[in-house]
């Protein structure tokens, strides 16, 4: 197996992936462009959004390229993957506002200079809003509509939940929009391969199904556990509310404290996906006789120094 995805592997991230072998072997005889899309519905990440994030760092580190792709477009829809109700609607002002918030908050953990040392891949940020909100929805529905399937879209978990509570037309168009990105992505930047959460499967299948009916090159996508704590709660909530990396919404007193009161099952585990220690030295914590509250503060210093800096860690 190629050795970035090892890493992932190593490390917990990956649940699925379309074709391992081949990615793995077009990874290892090239640098490869990847992205993972962003929705800026809010000014501030939360901490249960940056798993992709941590890998696509990983990813860069080997000398890939990323593309944080921020969804300046489709965050005036709404992505229905994972969620009960249909999201409230963002004036264009606002959704500028927050893909600029975020850029800044990425940057903790993606290397967006404009040249890159040390071998490491290329970083750029994109927004989506640059094509796709002066699309013709005629020409669109020829083009690009036509190659879905109502009845396929409806096998996908993210709408067969929402069906039963409702789903509205503008949510249901979402699929095609991000299958669009990746589109886009292949044709303008070489993008290969589209890695996030394990909610965004049918999302990423749909957009690999759309390029190669388009006459595009092979594609891949890989997804990654969708991340929850021993105690079953959904990571990135406290008590406080979500764990933003914003420190106006959270701060850094507070998310350095989250990470501390971890539950002793979770600490090796997020060790391994929000740090980039060394396996090597999060080994140290595992097995019998550890003092654990030692690891929590390991952990809680690594990811505050990371989101926050070293001042607040």
């Amino acid at each position: 197996m190629n050795n970035a995805l090892k890493t992932l592997m190593d490390r917990g991230f990956i649940k699925a992936c379309t074709d391992m072998d081949a990615l793995s072997d077009l990874m290892d005889k090239e640098k490869v462009t990847f992205y993972v899309g962003a929705d800026p519905t809010g000014k501030s990440l939360h901490i249960g959004h940056m798993v992709p994030f941590f890998a696509m760092h990983h990813l860069q580190l080997a000398g890939h390229n990323p593309i944080a792709l921020v969804g300046g477009g489709t965050a005036m829809i709404g992505d229905p993957s994972g969620k009960t109700e249909m999201r409230k609607m963002l004036t264009p002002e606002q959704v500028a506002e927050n893909c600029k918030s975020i850029k800044d908050q990425l940057g903790t953990v993606v290397d967006f200079s404009e040249h890159p040392e040390g071998g490491i891949g290329k970083a750029v940020m994109l927004n989506n809003a640059d094509w796709l909100t002066d699309l013709n929805y005629i020409s669109f529905l020829r083009e690009i509509g036509r190659h879905f399937s109502v009845n396929r879209m409806l096998t996908f978990e993210s709408y067969k939940q929402r069906l039963e509570r409702g789903l509205s037309f503008i949510e249901f168009n979402y699929q095609l929009l991000q299958s669009y990105d990746y589109y886009v992505l292949n044709k303008e930047q070489g993008c290969r391969l589209q890695i996030g959460g394990d909610d965004q499967w049918g999302n990423i299948v749909s957009g690999i199904e759309l390029i190669r009916k388009m006459g595009g090159n092979e594609c891949y996508g890989l997804t990654f556990n969708l991340i929850t704590r021993s105690d079953g709660h959904k990571m990135g909530k406290s008590e406080k509310g979500a764990v933003f990396l914003d420190p106006e919404l959270f701060s850094p007193y507070d998310f350095y404290q989250y990470w501390r009161n971890v539950n002793d099952d979770d600490v090796v585990k997020f060790l391994k996906l929000f740090t980039f220690l060394p396996l090597e030295e999060i080994a140290q914590y595992e097995g019998e006789g550890v003092n654990i509250n030692e690891a929590k503060e390991r952990l809680a210093y690594e990811q505050t120094l990371i989101i926050h800096g070293q001042e607040e860690a």
